[in-house]
């Protein structure tokens, strides 16, 4: 239990360490080196399998390795652990100049029921066969392409309640999902009890799980006036939203 227990702790603290492409992907980013389509993938409870098509661009082979694990959300983090629930295939890959590589998605587990399950497909770029580095060390980029399996029956919408917070390093949103179904949370602002705007994220804030909560540190100025209740607007899976948001008295 001790060495399974230090595993899932490596696992999680390497997968925070190198650069990630979550979820809105930059293709500026990509264009350097992969290309993935989809950057998000929707299976449905009637699907046991579907693919994901990896492309490169460059003029030199690139060769990965592409990992599933299970995303989950605990004490308003995310965690991921790795799972056969999905499987990859191939697990290691190796595209040509200007080729494309099809990985497949096959889910080996029974539909959900009630909520939709969540995974990520982490794919590494490894170095070249042969190829060394000065200092021992290669670094290469990281992808991470969330993966949601549908529910039999109906898919519901979010369910969010948003709230206002500090701690020792300053603001912090948190968002609870009380619904069956993910949030993609993006385009965040905050209107302080002044009518101020103050802008929280332009882009992809991040996503609140089903049935999970979700935090994050903002950046708002000194001079915001926040008490009570205030408004925050977002674009929550897309769609244009506007909700209240409780703010925590000091202390």
């Amino acid at each position: 239990m001790k060495v399974r227990a230090t595993l899932k702790a490596n696992t999680r603290r390497a997968l925070a360490v190198l650069p990630c492409v979550c979820g809105v992907v930059s293709h500026t980013t990509l264009a350097a080196t992969l290309q993935i389509s989809p950057v998000m993938v929707d299976l449905r409870s009637n699907e046991s399998a579907t693919g994901v098509t990896l492309r490169n661009p460059g003029e030199l082979p690139l060769y990965g390795q592409v990992r599933v694990f299970r995303w989950d959300q605990v004490h308003f983090d995310d965690t991921l652990t790795p799972t056969k629930e999905l499987v990859a295939s191939p697990p290691l890959i190796q595209i040509g100049a200007g080729g494309n590589q099809l990985v497949r998605l096959v889910r080996t587990s029974p539909a959900p029921t009630g909520t939709e399950q969540s995974y990520r497909i982490v794919i590494d770029e490894l170095p070249s066969p042969g190829t060394h580095s000065a200092n021992g060390v290669n670094i290469r980029l990281r992808y991470s392409v969330p993966v949601f399996v549908e529910p039999a029956g109906k898919v519901a919408a979010p369910v969010l309640s948003w709230h206002l917070g500090r701690d020792i390093k300053g603001w912090v949103l948190r968002v609870d999902n009380a619904g069956t179904r993910r949030a993609q949370i993006a385009s965040v602002q905050v209107v302080d009890s002044a009518g101020k705007i103050h802008e929280i994220s332009k882009g992809l804030l991040g996503y609140a799980l089903a049935g999970r909560a979700r935090q994050w540190q903002v950046s708002l100025p000194a001079d915001a006036i926040l008490r009570g209740e205030v408004k925050v607007r977002a674009a929550v899976n897309a769609m244009p939203l506007e909700a209240m948001a409780t703010v925590a008295p000091p202390g």
